[in-house]
């Protein structure tokens, strides 16, 4: 079974969780964060935007890319694809303890609806980690969308209608696509809600039915070929 939620944490003095990369090794794993993992297409359209006052949200950052996240004062990152011995993650990794940024790797899928425990593992990490912060995962549209809403709601008091905004088209996200199951799910407590008015914590916790919201969702063939097979997201 794959776990979510929050995987790890590399402190700036913490020992690396893989060797450092060198040598032909290391220029085989740019290649392959580049052009593999579509980081060249990252050199030319930064999606770093800022979410409030002490987050931003952003795609996967490339290495001169963290090093701006530190000029800006950013002490916390948070990885939503996981750690993992490839490229792009390695590269981080080095980056961020280069630049004395922590490095969380807290995962998030972006088409399942979320497990009760994520969301409330969230609640947590939002209450406890070093601000200012960044959150990313590969493309910055969905599952920064939804950690940016939840970060909205459950550390800024922001309303679920108003926070899940954070998943548009603005961001790149297609609602229509499978990925939509995101938005579905805090949809489906916006619609709870108004009928019998509860907090969302209290919904998660007691009431949200995760597999009847996974059943309930439909999304279109077409948005979700653009999706996973032109755009190729994760």
């Amino acid at each position: 079974m794959r776990r979510d939620g929050l995987i790890s944490v590399v402190k700036p003095d913490d020992p690396p969780l893989y060797p450092r990369l060198t040598g032909w090794a290391r220029r085989r794993a740019m290649a392959h964060m580049l052009f593999a993992d579509h980081g060249v297409f990252r050199t030319f359209f930064n999606t770093r935007t800022r979410v409030s006052d002490e987050m931003w949200r952003s795609s996967q950052p490339l290495p001169y890319q963290v090093n701006g996240a530190a000029k800006l004062g950013i002490r916390t990152i948070v990885n939503l694809r996981g750690a993992g011995d490839n490229s792009f993650y390695r590269f981080e990794e080095e980056y961020c303890q280069r630049n004395g940024i922590t490095l969380m790797n807290f995962i998030v899928f972006s088409r399942e609806a979320p497990k009760p425990e994520t969301v409330l593992d969230a609640k947590s990490m939002f209450e406890t980690l070093e601000y200012p912060a960044l959150m990313h995962c590969k493309s910055g549209a969905d599952r920064a969308g939804l950690m940016s809403a939840l970060y909205l709601h459950f550390r800024k008091g922001a309303p679920i209608e108003t926070a899940m905004r954070q998943l548009s088209l603005r961001f790149g996200h297609m609602k229509q696509a499978k990925t939509g199951i995101l938005d579905f799910f805090l949809a489906t407590y916006v619609a709870y809600n108004a009928k019998t008015p509860v907090p969302f914590e209290t919904w998660v916790r007691e009431i949200y039915d995760r597999d009847a919201v996974t059943k309930a969702f439909r999304d279109s063939w077409w948005a979700s070929v653009v999706t996973d097979r032109i755009m190729r997201r994760e």
